[in-house]
């Protein structure tokens, strides 16, 4: 695996009223006019902690920022071989600041990400520093914020809301509240927003990836009883799709011994990469709808087909945030499975269904977490109908087996990915066969015989 890059986030504080600097982060580029449908759905602002990569120095050394603290973390990282000097630069520019203003700074936590995947990860220096004066004028993108109101924001959150990022809760305001960490130190893990925990565990899913998200959900009072009516199921902790391999049942057990004995289990579909690693237990099935209560933390079970039949999402409705399942993956675009219940009419109105809730945080099963949800959402809507109409096109130019689709429409595609892929064409041919947009001399019978000649093809 390739090494980890690694980045600055710098927490600027007021020592007057303990408020920190935070900076409204740059929009993913706006869908043009002609795209009217997706224009209607844009993500509320984000503001972070400021940041930028943290590169190595080359050449002889740049003057040399001293960086308190630094040295509790030396066997893990070499502060003094980044130029931190330039990357601090960059965070002042962001305020409208010159270049090479001097401070005094502490180093608050070095972060290693987890393996989400699936390329190397992004490992965070967070550092703190006062001014002496409070800058006031500032530019439009950058406002001083209390940690009271950005926990807010974060805990109570409401859709349309202004938004807080991972850097300022993980590097800053975490400490504020009680760690709801479980995870061993054999199980690298990511705590945002406030009251869910990610630890992706080695799981036998496809590639790209290596490894399932588990998402843990705890209360972020310590209450044990919960604070929520007319519930579903309550519970001390939620795990969502305990879907690691063998190889790491063993960790799965420590981390299970660590939550409270009140412990709920929920499954967001039957693939084995999200529940091999579940246990004999009883069962109630959920259709869409159902509230659960974990201590103060309340979720909404939604109803959401199209991976699969009977795929589900999970709406965290204390910070807006959606796990979202297979629907959606970190990295690249999702596969629907058609032996399994897959349908491309239910995963698109699966989409604009998520699109409608408006969450602030998505959360996969698979790679990182995504902070402009809507963004990508309809990023999804676009790749799938640009591949449809691709197929369809196909198709109009003379296609008539499941090879000859797929070898036209993904030939710009690596050929190990065709059998995935061609999962999605079978189902964007059904669909197309609903909405009565085949050519009258395609013959369905035709493309379904050669499904099963497919993979001796590629």
């Amino acid at each position: 695996m390739a090494s980890p890059s690694y980045r600055l986030a710098a927490a600027i504080t007021a020592p007057s009223t303990g408020e920190f600097l935070v900076v409204r982060q740059p929009r993913p580029p706006s869908p043009p006019e002609e795209e009217e449908d997706y224009r209607r759905f844009v993500d509320s602002d984000l503001y972070d902690l400021p940041s930028a990569p943290l590169g190595p120095l080359e050449g002889a050394p740049r003057s040399e920022v001293a960086i308190g603290g630094a040295d509790s973390v030396a066997s893990r990282l070499d502060l003094s071989r980044l130029d931190v000097s330039a990357a601090l630069d960059q965070i002042f520019h962001q305020f409208g600041l010159p270049a090479g203003m001097s401070g005094e700074w502490r180093l608050l936590k070095y972060v290693e990400e987890a393996e989400f995947g699936p390329d190397a990860g992004i490992n965070t220096v967070y550092i703190v520093g006062s001014l002496e004066l409070r800058l006031d004028d500032l530019p439009e993108s950058c406002k001083w914020m209390s940690k009271e109101c950005a926990l807010r924001l974060l805990s109570e959150a409401k859709p349309g809301n202004d938004r807080i990022g991972q850097y300022a809760y993980i590097g800053l305001l975490n400490s504020e509240l009680s760690s709801n960490c479980t995870a061993s130190p054999a199980l690298p893990f990511q705590e945002y927003p406030p009251g869910i925990t990610l630890v992706p565990m080695k799981s036998r899913t496809l590639a790209p990836f290596r490894t399932t998200n588990l998402v843990v959900v705890r209360s972020t009072n310590g209450a044990g009883g919960s604070t929520c009516s007319d519930f579903f199921a309550s519970g001390e902790a939620l795990l969502i799709d305990p879907g690691c391999s063998s190889q790491v049942h063993a960790e799965l057990a420590d981390l299970i011994d660590s939550l409270p004995k009140r412990l709920l289990v929920l499954v967001t579909h039957h693939h084995q990469d999200h529940i091999e690693g579940t246990w004999q237990i009883d069962y109630t099935s959920v259709t869409g709808g159902e509230k659960i209560c974990i201590g103060d933390q309340e979720l909404q079970v939604v109803f959401a087909p199209g991976h699969t039949d009977g795929h589900m999402g999970l709406l965290h409705v204390n910070t807006n945030t959606l796990v979202v399942g297979d629907h959606c993956v970190g990295h690249g675009s999702a596969t629907l499975d058609s032996r399994n219940g897959g349908n491309m009419k239910d995963y698109f109105e699966t989409t604009y269904k998520f699109l409608e809730l408006s969450p602030h945080v998505l959360i996969p099963m698979h790679g990182r977490i995504n902070l402009w949800p809507k963004y990508m959402l309809c990023g999804y809507l676009r790749n799938r109908r640009a591949r449809e109409a691709s197929i369809l096109h196909s198709i109009e130019n003379g296609a008539q087996t499941l090879f000859d689709i797929v070898s036209k429409t993904y030939s710009d595609v690596d050929r190990k990915l065709w059998i995935p892929a061609s999962f999605n064409v079978r189902l964007h041919v059904d669909h197309l066969n609903s909405l009565h947009k085949l050519p009258k001399d395609f013959s369905l019978e035709m493309f379904s015989r050669s499904c099963d000649d497919f993979i001796s093809r590629v």
